[in-house]
């Protein structure tokens, strides 16, 4: 294919520089940012020096992935109602990460999961199982993060050969790499607050434009996604066209919904974000801000989304190099040409690369302050030990993450995030919340409920039609799947959560001391930042 049959009036010149400069801008950034990392509490948790408003800034940049800006604008461009679905329950998740996790996990005054975890349970198998969590759910969402890389490429460059767009996942990763080994948590920080800005302030240029073209009048611009679609036109506005049409899709719809609205509480990258702040109030403040912009950001996604409908078309998007991830840069280019094409894809590229980097430096502070500190070395070791660690494993993690992208290339990024969600609710939601609110949570629960949720969530997602057996799955040559649902949440979820509690059940181990001082901990914050000194 070439170039001029991509996307007509393309020019890649122009996208590649405006991709370079904001690479540059953020490596002067990151740079400037790594001078004052010098311990490990700088390296994990940006010293804990950000306000409220900047952590939710980033917050909100860690969050709005390429799921967000292309996965969701493609859905419901092509998919319409059941599209927007992504966007209420990516939304309305905060809410349970707002009033469940954020204030008391803070409190904890820790760096990762594992670390809430151990304070009042047998500390190396429960750092163990909680690291392998982090690890793989940091890996699903890395997978589509860079699924979300090598579609953007294959349309804006014509790239059509697996080679080639492997070859720009490579150097997605290969940049995002550098971005977490100098920077550290502070710089990474900065890149997602720069990146979060860019976001809301495109998809608001791009969705004034497109009101604009409708004289503002939202029913005007869904008529024309209508007309736009053809026969299937009138099916945009009602829900049905993507799950509804058999009783299994009706009930994969279910799943994906409690897997949307229950994950973001267990997701490791945006539990890590509460530690950057000074103070629980500071964590809250974060979340509300976070909860502001994002929830501005999901509304413009349905002007944008149904905006590529009615000005691209739902065929022109599914036959994009790219497929459905191309609708917002498609948008973009029917807008305001080759130059509005070449910023909004910048910035795509900008949330790919600050996500994976917020990603990367997550499973690997998980990595090497839980496994490598306290369960190799049993806590004898140093900081700067510690943090040598975990830049090496933020190379392996880079390394694992480029391979899968290359596997997952093509396939739906919100779809693709969803999987993370479920089994980051599967496994780390039931535990998290158990260990803050029951007394008697202990080592087995904790166990049972992670491990329980990571298998039963990871067999049922490889044996499902996501995997094997259809035209869309990511492995088309074979059929392998027995379970019908696309999403597995709807089984793995509460089959997490009755493993913890019958692990728990099972087990005649009490700490009550322990148990009292982490609830006076958690919802006071006393003896916190003594153990963050610790």
């Amino acid at each position: 294919m070439t170039l001029a049959q991509s996307v007509e009036g393309n020019n890649p010149a122009l996208n590649i520089g405006i991709f370079a400069a904001f690479v540059v801008i953020t490596l002067v950034v990151v740079f400037r940012a790594s001078r004052n990392t010098k311990s490990a509490s700088d390296y994990y948790a940006a010293g804990r020096a950000f306000t409220g408003p900047q952590n939710g800034i980033a917050i909100a940049g860690d969050y709005l992935s390429a799921a967000s800006f292309l996965g969701i604008a493609g859905a419901i461009a092509v998919n319409g109602y059941d599209g927007f679905l992504y966007s209420i329950g990516f939304l309305v998740a905060w809410l349970v990460a707002l009033l469940l996790v954020a204030e008391l996990l803070r409190n904890t005054g820790k760096f990762t999961m594992g670390d809430v975890l151990a304070f009042r349970m047998k500390q190396r198998p429960v750092r163990a199982a909680a690291a392998t969590s982090t690890l793989i759910v940091s890996f699903f969402y890395l997978l589509a993060q860079m699924a979300g890389a090598g579609g953007l490429v294959a349309l804006l460059l014509g790239v059509t050969g697996t080679g080639a767009q492997a070859l720009v996942i490579a150097v997605v990763g290969v940049i995002m790499i550098v971005y977490v080994l100098v920077g550290g948590m502070k710089g990474t920080t900065w890149v997602q607050i720069i990146k979060a800005a860019l976001l809301i302030a495109g998809a608001l240029v791009m969705t004034l434009w497109v009101l604009a073209k409708y004289g503002f009048n939202l029913s005007s611009l869904l008529q024309g996604a209508v007309d736009k679609a053809g026969a299937v036109g009138e099916k945009l506005l009602s829900p049905g066209k993507q799950y509804g049409a058999t009783g299994t899709s009706k009930l994969d719809f279910l799943s994906l919904g409690i897997a949307l609205v229950l994950g973001t509480a267990g997701l490791p990258h945006v539990l890590m974000r509460f530690y950057t702040v000074p103070t629980a109030r500071e964590a809250r403040r974060s979340v509300v801000w976070a909860i502001g912009l994002i929830g501005v950001f999901y509304l413009f996604t349905l002007v944008l989304g149904y905006g590529a409908g009615a000005l691209v078309g739902p065929d022109t998007i599914s036959k994009a190099p790219g497929g459905v991830n191309s609708a917002a840069p498609l948008l973009a280019q029917a807008l305001g040409g080759p130059v509005l094409l070449g910023l909004i894809a910048a910035i795509a590229f900008a949330t790919i690369l600050a996500v994976v980097a917020g990603l990367t430096i997550t499973a690997s502070a998980s990595f090497a302050h839980d496994v490598y500190a306290n369960v190799i070395r049993r806590g004898k070791t140093t900081p700067a030990a510690e943090v040598r660690v975990a830049r090496i494993t933020a190379v392996v993690i880079g390394a694992v993450a480029i391979a899968g992208g290359i596997l997952a290339n093509g396939q739906n990024v919100a779809f693709l995030v969803a999987l993370a969600f479920a089994v980051a609710a599967s496994a780390n939601l039931p535990t998290i919340l158990y260990s803050l609110f029951w007394k008697r949570f202990n080592t087995r629960g904790a166990l049972w409920s992670i491990y329980g949720g990571l298998i039963s969530s990871i067999v049922l997602i490889v044996f499902s039609p996501a995997v094997s057996g259809t035209a869309k799955s990511m492995i088309t040559s074979v059929d392998f799947h027995w379970f019908p649902l696309q999403n597995p949440g709807i089984i793995s979820i509460p089959a997490g959560f009755l493993l913890g509690w019958l692990g728990t059940v099972l087990s005649k181990e009490r700490d009550p001391g322990k148990q009292a001082e982490m609830e006076v901990r958690a919802l006071t914050g006393v003896g916190a930042e003594k153990a963050v000194a610790h």
